[in-house]
């Protein structure tokens, strides 16, 4: 059980209160999250993980403001945890055995956002005497879920973050983040500090922008040294969190700026694809909501991506590493959506197809899938963008920024549900769906739970902690209650294996007859089998977040229930990566809760593949019915335990050598290294073997063309984007309004033109895409 601590946040309402408050579409607030979920993964079926940058929250852990905490399911209320590194703007993927990893993040920061007390050989923060945070830049940390029967005293349940131990190549942060067939995962970009967008202006260095742009792609486990990517040069400035989805032929769908190709991490090779129609940007900080559709047998699952919403600002309008140039809260996002299948079955090139618009554009609307097939997109704002800032190149100065830091408004409370099967023109709707007064805008999340439930938190556009601003930093806790909770039966399945394979014998999974009403026959042939995978969510995305059904059929009993004979995962792990799902069982729409299990071998490797087994045919009875009554009700989330808690860290690393050890150690590690840190040089006090191997301009140059005299406002301007503040020139960029307007290099991979005066909106533009609309 999880030990009794100083700091437990207790939901606001009693188990019954709860139970009489899931009301189909409603938004019911649930409790206290302890940090703000800039972060957030399904652990198991009892929890889930937050994290949030390293800031001046209340809630203080082992001397420190803490950073990271764990939300209990059932009884709505959150547990501290400690974590060593800055995590803020990392990205995260699950691993193959039901693990969690996060990828890097920012230098260590103190009050207010700037550089800690104790500065690395770059200029930015190694160690905060005050948050106590660490350097996140290369940080690699590892968290095995568990549950309440395990041992959470034991390093086993807390998050190993030692980068000494184990850490990129690279300094990352706003990186991609992909797992291939096997279970690695590909990390692709990012910066290598921080800013508002990748680039400079003049943006005369678009590949590594004088030291501040990361455009390499390496891999954990590693394969070997980081190398360049073209991709992350042609898109330059607008291709943080690039949307990442790996195809059934082992090529990855990579979408930045307005540009999209196929691209081989084997080999390295990009192909390009159709451009994004109208210029719409979806990455950060334009942030739209994007998720891949369904993968059913019905489309023999072949995966097609939904880009909805995010900004089609004209280029010059995005600035600079400093701040946007353009007052983007007046900006109206975009509410455009497009369907995009990149390896077409029926042998046509891809080409972006124009879907129905949003109800409304939302920057930072995120969509999650839900187990009936439909997507909701809550979250977000109506202007504006992600990001926050302490100016633009229009508003000079804070007391003239209308919304404190941030750069987005018009909080968009109403949730919105996607149905891919409906017709076009129709497959929008909020009908009966609540509205939250609280503002979810920048690092808010959202992810499904095992009840097919929607916790909804966090939001902070702000630097630091603030309570008191327009759009303060939030703790509470949402859940939103999808339409099928209207039902007053939930589907109670039986014998879900806890493992499934690729290919393999099929499984049976029994439905008994209270579980529905009705002709058993017409429940079964309305019954799908789906494996549901949330992802890791920040910013708006959930990487790694797919829907796929299984192939199945079914016997009818005749005392109403019924066995489904369900075939296992696709033979082909490109399809579902190997890794931790959610199963669910789902009679007319309405989902059982979910049983976690485990995808593939659980291992980093090869996956073993099968032939697919004949499935039996389906055995009616006409006579059979449901005993399901409307009196009954169902949904209450599982708490049964999830994947084994076997050291990951062991586990995991094995392929790359000698973690095993350090587990038991580690809570020792991070104490005398906290003690310690503000009397050692940084490198002893936390080395992390970072290197400036790559860097163009080399010394302590700006590879701008452009000397430090020509530098006037950037390193320690509050007016500039914080998190940005540097002392060594070699991490600094120009901050000069002056040229924010000024960007000779921009996306022509998309088919943007090149040249400060475009604008993608003129009746005469040049080389509009296929399916512009004016």
């Amino acid at each position: 059980m999880i030990p009794s601590l100083p700091l437990l946040a207790m939901g606001v309402a009693s188990s019954s209160a709860l139970a009489s408050a899931q009301t189909a579409g409603s938004i019911t607030q649930v409790g206290d999250s302890l940090v703000s979920a800039m972060m957030m993964f399904l652990g198991n079926e009892e929890k889930v993980y937050i994290l949030d940058k390293a800031e001046g929250n209340a809630a203080q852990i082992n001397g420190h403001p803490a950073w990271g905490s764990v939300w209990d399911i059932n009884g709505h209320s959150a547990q501290l945890m400690d974590v060593a590194t800055n995590v803020f703007c990392a990205s995260g993927m699950h691993l193959p055995n039901g693990s969690y990893a996060a990828f890097g993040g920012n230098g260590a920061v103190g009050p207010g956002g700037n550089i800690g007390s104790v500065k690395n050989d770059a200029g930015s923060g190694a160690y905060d005497a005050t948050y106590g945070d660490y350097d996140g830049g290369t940080a690699i940390r590892i968290l095995n879920p568990c549950t309440d029967s395990d041992d959470w005293s034991s390093a086993q349940c807390q998050w190993f973050d030692n980068a000494t131990v184990l850490a990129m190549q690279k300094r990352r942060w706003y990186a991609a983040a992909e797992p291939l067939g096997d279970g690695t995962v590909a990390l692709l970009g990012g910066f290598v500090n921080g800013g508002y967008i990748n680039r400079n202006t003049p943006n005369t260095d678009p590949a590594y922008e004088g030291g501040a742009a990361e455009p390499t792609y390496e891999f954990f486990p590693s394969r070997g040294e980081a190398t360049v990517m073209e991709f992350m040069v042609t898109t330059s400035g607008l291709n943080s969190y690039a949307h990442t989805y790996l195809m059934p032929s082992g090529k990855m769908l990579v979408q930045a700026n307005i540009s999209t190709i196929l691209w081989d991490p084997d080999a390295n090779v990009e192909t390009a694809l159709p451009g994004m129609p109208g210029n719409v940007v979806r990455v950060y900080p334009a942030s739209g909501a994007v998720a891949m559709l369904p993968l059913t047998p019905a489309n023999n699952w072949t995966p097609t991506i939904l880009f909805c919403g995010g900004s089609d600002m004209p280029d010059s309008y995005w600035g600079n590493y400093s701040y946007p140039y353009y007052n983007t809260w007046e900006y109206p996002a975009s509410k455009d959506c497009q369907r995009l299948t990149p390896e077409p079955q029926d042998g046509s090139s891809p080409a972006y197809e124009q879907d129905d618009d949003m109800l409304e554009g939302r920057t930072m609307g995120q969509f999650i899938a839900l187990p009936d097939g439909t997507l909701l997109v809550v979250n977000g704002g109506t202007n504006g963008t992600a990001g926050y800032a302490q100016a633009t190149g229009m508003t000079p100065d804070f007391a003239s920024m209308p919304y404190g830091e941030s750069l987005a408004t018009g909080p968009v409370g109403t949730p919105a549900i996607y149905n891919p099967n409906m017709p076009k023109g129709s497959r929008w709707s909020n009908a009966g769906l609540s509205t939250s007064n609280i503002p979810r805008l920048y690092h808010s999340s959202a992810m499904l739970l095992p009840d097919a439930s929607v916790m909804i938190a966090g939001s902070n556009p702000n630097i630091d902690v603030n309570l008191s601003t327009i759009y303060p930093t939030t703790y509470t806790v949402e859940i939103f209650y999808p339409p099928y909770f209207s039902a007053s039966v939930r589907p109670q399945p039986t014998g879900i294996p806890k493992q499934l394979s690729y290919g393999g014998d099929y499984f049976n999974i029994t439905v008994p007859a209270s579980s529905y009403s009705g002709s058993a026959n017409a429940a079964a042939a309305n019954t799908t089998v789906v494996l549901s995978r949330g992802g890791f969510t920040t910013h708006a995305m959930n990487m790694g977040q797919r829907h796929l059904q299984l192939n199945n059929t079914y016997t009818v009993n005749s005392d109403g229930s019924y066995v489904l004979h369900v075939a296992q995962a696709p033979p082909n792990p490109n399809i579902l990566q190997p890794g931790p799902a959610l199963l669910f069982v789902v009679i007319n729409g309405i989902p059982s809760n979910g049983t976690m299990v485990i995808v593939g071998s659980g291992n980093i490797e090869t996956q073993p593949t099968s032939a697919v087994a004949d499935l039996p045919a389906n055995v009616l009875n006409s006579a059979a019915q449901g005993s399901g009554s409307p009196s009954s009700s169902s949904g209450n989330s599982s708490s049964s335990s999830g994947p084994s808690t076997a050291v990951i860290v062991a586990g995991i690393v094995g392929a790359i050598a000698v973690i095993g050890v350090v587990g038991a150690v580690f809570g020792v590690c991070v104490a005398r290294r906290r003690r310690a840190a503000s009397r050692q040089h940084p490198s002893a006090a936390y080395a992390m073997g970072t290197t400036r191997s790559g860097y163009v301009g080399g010394g302590g140059g700006m590879g701008m063309g452009m000397g430090m005299g020509s530098d006037p406002a950037r390193h320690s301007d509050s007016s500039a984007f914080v998190p940005l503040q540097q002392e060594n020139p070699s991490m600094a960029w120009n901050a000069s309004s002056v040229s924010l307007q000024s960007s000779p290099y921009q996306d022509d991979y998309g088919g943007r033109p090149s040249g400060a005066d475009y604008d993608p909106y003129a009746p005469d533009s040049p080389r509009r895409p296929e399916g512009y609309r004016s």
